[in-house]
């Protein structure tokens, strides 16, 4: 029976007594709202009581039942979730193993780059060579066929000022080596024709690469001296080697070379032919007994004389790229009013 109705007596038609009511929600204080609100109905609050005529005017109203609303809303934490047996030991082992794996892709990449910086480096020393070597001394007597006559030299410049050109003075199977160096502020530089030998690495790669050469002989920058670094060209040869005329013209001085107040060898003055304006000289060398002042010489087939040994009162830079004591015949240009006629 719902609680708050009275009860009649159709009989009668007067109202029954009213019963007992138990009031199953209990007071106001033991009510929990979060709890018994959200959990149970709750009817509309009972009005006093009217009488019968009261009651008989009035349309009966139905009753009126609802959910307690809530106020506000509480966020209850995510469940856990129970992992499979022994995953998360799986998971750790599978992260060491990778990042083992990597670490040794690391040394991996590392060894090889190492590796190909050095082959890299020998590859480059081997294809070009070194920018300087070591001094080699000759340890025995000089083979053979270098102390029998070779012959006059093939025609061959390997030098230039302006438009004068300096051929080879010696036979070419003859050569040692051939080198420029500072020789005085008197000396005019010369325009080596050829390659060097001794220049630096990135200089050789950019000639390999692109071709740039330069043709003709290799020759070497040594060190000392004053004035233009081309001023003198050695040209290495054994001793007693045959020199020729490196220019056309006519011989107009003969002096002895003197060191330390000896003579040693002579030094040959030539007036090329076309370029009145400047001298040729040969030095380190022991004329040839046909030669005088005056004479005409032509290049490549006029014999000057022969090689000397100065090893005794200089160390020759040219030493430094050959198997001997770097003996060698000296050529210079002068400037015709730097050289007076005996």
């Amino acid at each position: 029976m719902p609680v708050g109705f009275q009860v009649y007596d159709q009989e009668h038609e007067v109202p029954a007594k009213r019963g007992n009511v138990v009031d199953l929600w209990g007071v106001e204080e033991d009510w929990e709202f979060p709890t018994d609100g959200s959990l149970a109905l709750r009817p509309e609050p009972l009005a006093p009581a009217k009488s019968l005529d009261e009651r008989e005017e009035e349309p009966p109203k139905p009753a009126l039942f609802g959910l307690k609303a809530l106020a506000s809303f509480v966020t209850v934490p995510r469940m856990a979730t129970t992992e499979a047996p022994g995953f998360a030991a799986r998971a750790r082992q599978r992260e060491r193993e990778e990042a083992r794996a990597k670490a040794r892709r690391a040394r991996r990449t590392a060894a090889l780059v190492v590796i190909a910086c050095g082959c890299l480096v020998a590859l480059l020393l081997t294809a070009f060579g070194r920018g300087g070597e070591g001094a080699v001394t000759i340890t025995g007597p000089a083979p053979a066929a270098r102390l029998l006559p070779a012959g006059p030299p093939r025609p061959q410049i390997v030098a230039m000022h302006d438009s004068l050109r300096i051929q080879l003075p010696v036979n070419q199977s003859r050569v040692t080596a051939l080198g420029y160096h500072a020789s005085g502020t008197a000396a005019l530089p010369l325009d080596p024709v050829g390659t060097q030998a001794n220049a630096g690495l990135a200089e050789r790669i950019f000639r390999r690469l692109f071709g740039s050469s330069g043709g003709g002989v290799s020759y070497y920058l040594l060190e000392g001296g004053v004035g233009a670094e081309t001023g003198g060209l050695d040209v290495g040869a054994p001793i007693d080697t045959d020199v020729y005329a490196p220019v056309d013209g006519s011989v107009i001085a003969i002096t002895d070379n003197v060191v330390n107040g000896k003579a040693y060898g002579v030094t040959v003055e030539i007036q090329p032919s076309g370029s009145p304006g400047v001298v040729v000289t040969l030095s380190n060398v022991r004329a040839d007994p046909a030669l005088t002042v005056g004479s005409t010489v032509s290049a490549g087939r006029t014999k000057i004389g022969r090689i000397i040994d100065l090893s005794e009162v200089e160390r020759a830079g040219l030493a430094r790229y050959t198997q001997d004591n770097g003996q060698h015949v000296h050529i210079e240009v002068h400037p015709a009013t730097a050289l007076t006629s005996p």
